[in-house]
């Protein structure tokens, strides 16, 4: 479909002519603005989130009020809750309200106010109650912004009906300055990262998080529906775990520990997430579940901080004899199981999840996961592809391609950054999936691809569909080997891969109902022009059968 965009922003009231709705310019008597939109998030039955920040008009103003309105109708004439809350340099002036006594299944408009300032409208569904008929999801990953514009997130904001976005991490990339990752696009040079270098500190991460919220496609996604969010690696650094990060350096950047504190502290003030609750730390409050109705049960895990040991590199962990690499030593070093993804509490968590949602008779287990849970071996290209086609590719792909050759002849998977990388953690989540009798649908980011993947455990049972969401907007295999198919090669070449393209930017739109779950892969013509088309690239069912899944089919 062809998107109208000035019409789409103008109507969440972002656009050039939204009027007494956008942000107002600063002025003697004008306390704040807000530039960064609004947001809602984490929607229950009777209670929302909403976010806003409000840009002190004085760079050192103190604290000061900003009024909320919640109402049934756009005008506010029926406000249904209100209140103030307030605004300071403790939280970068960021406003968040966890809004309460609402009513279920029920849309809801709000707002903010500071003098004569007056936000943008954003709307937002309570979750459901009783039996409902479906649920629509809209489902997002791997952000970056100087590599193109978001065309994706307006395409989001422009669906006829989302009910909620679920983004599964890399909302924010720490990368930056010269020469950094995506600075090689053709519309970098006007979006280049804010500040002008990688982000560490507090200051850092909130400045990114600005930047990225300044974008007018990214707000009118978040005024469109509720966000349900996760946070990945970028959002504090590249192959984060709990004890570091491929892209953290203690001797030039400090102490971990004081980062990932400086990352989350500014994530959980400028996302509509809801704040820990008693007893909780901002790790552990990140993992949380929603219900659908008697639909679905949507289930947030976390895999990146809370528990993951360090991720295993072939060129420094792999055992070698008489210099050559042993790969059944190899093998067994990735498969230890005191390996972990996951702890042990955050797996009986996700066990107790599982058996309350099949108890209540839901229809579906769907999984918010980060990474690719599908077993993905890398292919031998040269296998795949003509010699004139080889011939063809330029300097950079047939680096890329030799890299592949080399993975394939030492048995890699596409990432030990998945769950490829901790297969016996792997297998016990399988384990919870059969015990609990759940039907779960996998949801996954990270990958920058869409992939359709037909989950077995290690006795070839099946126990999942997992569906992949490409990139907003962050390169792909398909950028850099361009002109070749390389997702026909890699479900080719894996048995639990169904389809995969590596081309495309979007997301994915996925349709529950008590019948079946349905998930359309929505691309972008473009990232680099304004100017775009979306399209269902493809689309895939999955129905249920007695307490599995049959295998997800293209229609």
């Amino acid at each position: 479909m062809k998107i109208d965009r000035r019409r789409a922003l103008a109507l969440l009231g972002l656009g050039g002519a939204a009027g007494s709705q956008g942000a107002l310019a600063a002025s003697p008597a004008t306390l704040a603005t807000f530039e960064h939109g609004v947001a809602s998030g984490d929607p229950l039955a009777d209670r929302l989130v909403i976010w806003t920040r409000a840009t002190p008009a004085q760079a050192d103003a103190g604290r000061f009020d900003v009024l909320w309105e919640v109402a049934s109708d756009t005008d506010f004439r029926a406000v249904v809750r209100q209140g103030r809350a307030a605004a300071g340099p403790d939280r970068d002036y960021t406003v968040k309200v966890d809004v309460t006594g609402l009513k279920p299944g029920v849309e809801y408009f709000y707002r903010f106010r500071v003098g004569e300032a007056v936000s943008a409208v954003g709307r937002a569904r309570t979750l459901p109650q009783g039996g409902i008929k479906d649920v629509v999801l809209a489902v997002a990953s791997c952000t970056l912004y100087p590599n193109g514009y978001f065309n994706a997130y307006e395409a989001i904001a422009a669906l006829p009906r989302v009910d909620a976005v679920l983004h599964l991490g890399d909302y924010i990339y720490e990368y930056g300055g010269p020469g950094s990752y995506g600075m090689d696009s053709k519309v970098a040079g006007e979006r280049p990262h804010e500040p002008p270098r990688e982000v560490v500190s507090l200051t850092d991460y909130r400045r990114r998080h600005a930047q990225y919220k300044s974008d007018p496609q990214l707000q009118a996604a978040h005024a469109r529906a509720p966000w349900i969010v996760a946070w990945d690696d970028h959002e504090t650094a590249n192959d984060s775990w709990v004890g570091g990060a491929e892209n953290h350096s203690t001797k030039t950047e400090g102490e971990w520990a004081a980062r990932k504190a400086a990352a989350l502290k500014a994530y959980y003030e400028w996302m509509p997430i809801r704040e820990p609750g008693a007893g909780q730390d901002l790790v552990t409050a990140s993992e949380r579940s929603f219900h659908f109705g008697d639909l679905a049960s949507l289930i947030m895990i976390e895999t990146r901080l809370g528990a993951r040991d360090k991720q295993l590199d072939f060129e420094d962990d792999a055992p070698k004899v008489d210099g050559k690499v042993d790969l059944a030593a190899w093998r067994a070093k990735i498969a230890d199981p005191a390996r972990r993804m996951m702890n042990d509490r955050q797996e009986a968590w996700i066990g107790r999840e599982l058996k309350r949602s099949v108890k209540a008779g839901h229809a579906w287990q769907v999984i918010g996961n980060q990474v690719l849970m599908a077993r993905i071996a890398v292919p031998d290209p040269t296998r795949h592809l003509a010699p004139e086609v080889l011939a063809a590719q330029d300097a950079r792909a047939r680096r890329r391609m030799d890299r592949m050759v080399r993975a394939s002849q030492n048995g890699l998977p596409w990432t030990l950054d998945s769950w490829d990388g901790y297969p016996v953690d792997r297998e016990r989540l399988y384990g919870l999936f059969r015990q609990a009798g759940a039907r779960p649908v996998v949801l996954a980011g990270d990958s920058h691809c869409f992939w359709t993947n037909d989950l077995h455990d290690d006795a070839g049972r099946r126990v999942a569909c997992e569906f992949g969401t490409t990139g907003v907007t962050s390169p792909s295999g398909g950028d850099y080997v361009p002109g070749v198919d390389l997702g026909k090669i890699y479900a080719d070449a894996n048995s639990e891969v169904v389809w995969n393209n590596q081309s495309y930017k979007g997301f994915v739109l996925l349709t529950l109902t008590h019948e079946g779950a349905r998930a359309e892969m929505m691309g972008v013509s473009t990232i680099t022009e304004r100017s775009f088309t979306t399209a269902t690239l493809a689309t895939f069912e999955v129905r249920p059968e007695g307490s599995g899944l049959t295998a997800p089919v293209k229609v």
